[in-house]
């Protein structure tokens, strides 16, 4: 039996290799692969050998041979096949053990050239992975380190991996070189300016009970690469598994806590904040978000920005939630949520970067794509518009409350003060059935004065600003842009309220 080695990643190969050589098998390696291999102390016949060509080119062509692919393309059970081999000089190749050119590993390198990515561009490797894989049931493909235990097991029980085996690492032999492939052609198309193919690559983290519904599949694949704000590297402490919609909420919690530095605590339902704050520890940001809804908090999401401590730990201790969501937590803190056995418990990396972050919304037949919602604006005294001029207090209520209305459902009203929510309209189809909704709660809280409401888009009549006044309202952050911006304007100076025009809108859909 022979085998054909050639890796880059040389993880595990040598007690690999040395495993088939201790059953009997004669190796075929190339280049570096048999420099380590004879380092080791393990005995390899060169490609040359087998060729009779010597490798050229600095190494471009090696394998690319017909004693090397005859070898491992030809039908056992084909007598023609088998007799062209025995014509042609060419032994069998049984087994191929070859992973690939780091090419992902070197264009992540910063000031990397052109150049030095297409010499990772790997030709020959492919070339044999894809004959293996397409002659499965006589040769074994192995491509992945992790497989090796598994193969030497099965060579040693049975003295050849079984067909299903086989039929398994071909699979994963196409995988690889459609990953491999698909680096590469997003990397070239991007250097030649060819925007009009999309190729994603996710891996299969876990499947799920269902989707939204009990009727719907579902399954959850998560990006190469950990990310920071991302569900899908989260370290899950205890509790149930995610559902989609759990992921699908903790996913949105996440996005709102990327926007605040300062200690802040957020509590969302349905994709969308029921209560949030800021506040001086992250203590007292739990608290008043709480307060900011009590009701909707029940089976919702609590988030926070900061490591989650006991005392924060205690006020939930007696509160249903669904999950609950951090950068880290004391271990007492993790004792006492350790007492609800079925709460979900997600350590998620919080680390802000910078960098512009995809996101992708599959439509039917198709999918969109579009950098996701991550910039901040700050709110300045200069934004404002009226005869009315806002206070210090009340700049910090329309900064804060311009961050948390971006995150609401269009059409989206927030109405805060003193640094949390006290009232949120979501999803409305007319914005100031949002603004009622959003008012009511606040006037239902007990809050008629003082407050400061935040619009998604602008305020096309000057309804919203006549119903902001009668709850209370003596502030507006809106993006303005309407063709009638000038009429709420001027009922704002009617009013006395303050109006701020950010000229930033922030529609979520």
């Amino acid at each position: 039996m022979r085998a054909l080695v050639s890796v880059s990643d040389k993880t595990g190969l040598v007690a690999f290799v040395q495993g088939l050589v201790d059953l009997g098998w004669e190796i075929i390696a190339t280049g570096g692969t048999q420099k380590l291999l004879e380092s080791e102390g393990v005995r390899t016949i060169g490609i040359s050998e087998v060729t009779g060509f010597p490798e050229i080119l600095d190494g471009r062509v090696k394998t690319l041979h017909p004693k090397v692919h005859g070898g491992i393309l030809a039908r056992r059970d084909i007598p023609a096949h088998m007799e062209t081999l025995a014509d042609q000089g060419i032994e069998t190749i049984d087994l191929v053990c070859v992973n690939l050119y780091p090419f992902r590993q070197t264009i992540a390198k910063e000031g990397v050239t052109l150049e030095e990515a297409i010499e990772n561009i790997d030709i020959g490797g492919p070339s044999m992975v894809r004959s293996a894989a397409k002659n499965w049931k006589d040769v074994t493909i192995v491509c992945d380190p992790a497989d090796y235990d598994r193969v030497l097991a099965e060579l040693r029980e049975n003295g050849k991996t079984s067909q299903e085996t086989r039929l398994q690492l071909s699979a994963k032999a196409y995988t690889h070189t459609a990953e491999y492939d698909s680096c590469i052609a997003t990397y070239m198309r991007a250097k030649a300016g060819l925007p009009e193919k999309l190729f994603l690559e996710f891996d299969y983290k876990q499947g799920l009970r269902y989707g939204e519904n009990p009727h719907q599949e579902a399954a959850f694949y998560s990006a190469l690469q950990p990310q920071p704000f991302s569900l899908a590297f989260a370290k899950q402490i205890q509790g149930k598994e995610l559902s989609y919609n759990n992921i699908q909420d903790a996913n949105a919690a996440l996005n709102v806590l990327r926007d605040f530095e300062e200690p802040f605590c957020l509590a969302l339902k349905h994709m969308n904040p029921c209560g949030a704050a800021v506040g001086e520890t992250v203590e007292q940001a739990w608290q008043a978000a709480y307060e900011a809804d009590k009701v909707s908090i029940y089976g919702g999401i609590v988030g926070v920005n900061r490591e989650l401590t006991a005392e924060v730990a205690l006020g939930m201790k007696p509160i249903f939630l669904e999950i609950v969501i951090a950068p880290s937590y004391t271990p007492e803190a993790l004792e006492i949520l350790s007492a609800k056995k079925n709460l979900r418990v997600l350590q998620v990396d919080m680390t802000r970067t910078g960098a512009p972050v995809p996101q992708y919304v599959g439509v039917n037949g198709g999918l969109l794509v579009q950098q996701l919602d991550t910039q901040v604006e700050q709110v300045t005294e200069d934004m404002c518009v009226t005869k009315a001029k806002p206070s210090a207090s009340m700049m910090k209520d329309l900064e804060f409350g311009w961050k948390i209305v971006k995150h609401v459902k269009s059409n989206a009203i927030a109405v805060v003060r003193d640094n949390h929510t006290i009232g949120i309209g979501a999803g409305q189809t007319n914005r100031v059935g949002s603004a009622h909704i959003a008012l009511e709660e606040a006037k239902a809280a007990g809050f008629t004065s003082g407050l400061i409401l935040a619009s998604d888009g602008f305020l096309p009549f000057d309804d919203t600003v006549a119903l902001a006044a009668e709850y209370g309202v003596t502030a507006i952050v809106q993006p303005g842009g309407s063709i009638r911006d000038a009429e709420a304007i001027a009922k704002a100076d009617e009013l006395g309220i303050v109006m701020l025009f950010t000229g930033v809108r922030h529609f979520k859909h």
